[in-house]
């Protein structure tokens, strides 16, 4: 048996574009002599989610689009995951799930056992845990299918009391598949191939396991989907932070090597917790492997944001600081050139290496740039407030005053031509408080929200 997988970006609520994107992809499957073709969790509707799936409407068009979908699975399989409605009378109204379609039907049905309620993720408050377990039989197969968090229980510490391959098992599966919609972190690269690679030692199966690529608001999914051999042994890890496919021959993982052998006292990473324990805190945060993938994720996190949002063009405030240089530049590479606009806005008070700085960077990107001073109306507003403020000396309502000039001025740009504003504030900065309300807070993407200043000095250097 010949399996694909399919990792694509998927928009939450675009049905229309998701249909498309997985009738693509089996097409693409078909022509590659596939006889399964494995997407990802809920990619009829988008990952996560969330509120939509309280509305019947949108539920209905969950089932529409499989209904359309199914029409394409007619010599091949297909797994793809959605809502399903739960028939009984009792626990929430729906599953997370996964539907395997073939001869233009449905053929079986999964439900999600263990639902994250933590860090980003909110399932349990929308969906009712599995209640039966099962094996799907397709082509002489047993395809023991699990949805994302439901392979993560593993440990000596676990989160769950139900493992769901444990349930599995008794019905002698061939294979193992996992459906996935897992978020990037620092980590999560090194402990998915742990939980895969523990999960094919422990059951002696070999195991697919599909991911999902793209951002959704503050959430990016970096692909990197996984397939290892019965022998413990990894075929293929596939792209990270942009689309991929690709085809796997069952039998050909599934052959033993009894030559093989695994080092006793094997470390495996069960949560991002326990990878770079030990090391340098600062050294780990800015290594050459975090700092590569975390511009690949805020690249695609940008692009993402205003593709999906409707938008094309970006505006920020460039101060001729490290924060909205890199800012800028992750922009331009996101967005193009021409859809990035700059406004260096300086006072009295601003250095001239400062303004200089900001105007080259500007020619080196080759992105439009304007130059509006904010001296007269600062000194508007210190004449406006000066019987209030009578002869006090000058301190920090007189520094927030520039900030939120310089907030309104990009808003004001922003609202009239139908940009984004882009905030430039980085972790550190929110972490301490260091900021202005309604001045260099203001945004609707806060670019380096996530990015410690340490790591916007490194990838400063990574341009």
């Amino acid at each position: 048996m010949k399996i694909a997988l399919a990792q694509q970006n998927y928009h939450i609520g675009n049905f229309e574009d998701n249909t498309r994107k997985i009738i693509e992809g089996i097409h693409w499957a078909k022509q590659q002599g596939a006889d399964l073709v494995v997407f990802t969790e809920l990619c009829v509707c988008g990952y996560p989610p969330r509120d939509f799936v309280e509305f019947t409407d949108f539920i209905n068009k969950c089932y529409e689009v499989i209904d359309r979908i199914k029409q394409h699975a007619d010599s091949i399989g297909v797994l793809i995951g959605s809502p399903a409605r739960n028939l009984r009378r009792k626990g929430k109204d729906l599953f997370n799930a996964v539907f395997l379609l073939h001869e233009k039907e449905i053929k079986g049905e999964i439900h999600k056992t263990l639902l994250p309620n933590y860090d980003v993720f909110d399932e349990y408050r929308y969906f009712e845990p599995s209640f039966d377990w099962k094996v799907l039989e397709f082509k002489g197969k047993k395809l023991a299918v699990t949805i994302c968090e439901d392979i993560w229980n593993m440990g000596d510490n676990p989160l769950y009391r139900i493992t769901p391959m444990e349930k599995l098992m008794p019905f002698s599966p061939d294979v193992m598949i996992n459906l996935s919609a897992s978020p990037y972190n620092y980590a999560q690269d090194v402990v998915r191939n742990s939980i895969v690679k523990a999960h094919v030692l422990k059951y002696k199966l070999p195991m697919l396991y599909c991911n999902t690529v793209g951002s959704q608001t503050e959430i990016v999914f970096d692909g990197g989907s996984l397939v290892y051999d019965i022998n413990g042994g990894k075929v293929k890890e596939m792209k990270y932070f942009e689309e991929d496919y690709q085809l796997f021959d069952l039998d050909e993982l599934s052959k033993k090597d009894p030559s093989v052998k695994h080092p006793a006292g094997e470390k495996y990473f069960y949560s991002a917790k326990e990878v770079g324990t030990g090391e340098d805190t600062l050294a780990y945060l800015t290594n050459e492997k975090n700092i590569d993938e975390i511009f690949h994720a805020l690249v695609l996190g940008i692009r993402d944001y205003f593709s999906k949002m409707g938008f094309s063009k970006a505006i920020l405030g460039a101060s001729g600081g490290i924060d909205s240089a890199v800012t800028q530049a992750l922009a331009v590479e996101a967005l193009g050139k021409e859809n990035v606009l700059a406004l260096l806005m300086p006072s009295q008070y601003s250095s001239s290496h400062s303004v200089s700085d900001a105007e080259q960077l500007c020619k080196n990107l080759g992105n439009c740039y304007y130059n509006l001073s904010i001296k007269e109306i600062f000194d508007s507003f210190l004449t406006t407030l000066k019987p209030v403020f009578k002869d006090l000396p000058s301190g920090l309502a007189e520094e927030n005053i520039q900030a939120r000039t310089r907030g309104n001025l990009l808003m004001a740009v922003a609202n009239k031509f139908g940009y984004i504003l882009l905030n430039t504030s980085n972790k550190s900065e929110l972490a301490t408080g260091y900021g202005t309300l309604y001045g260099d807070m203001a945004g609707g993407l806060s670019v380096l929200g996530d990015v410690y200043k340490m790591q916007v000095y490194a990838l400063a250097k990574y341009f």
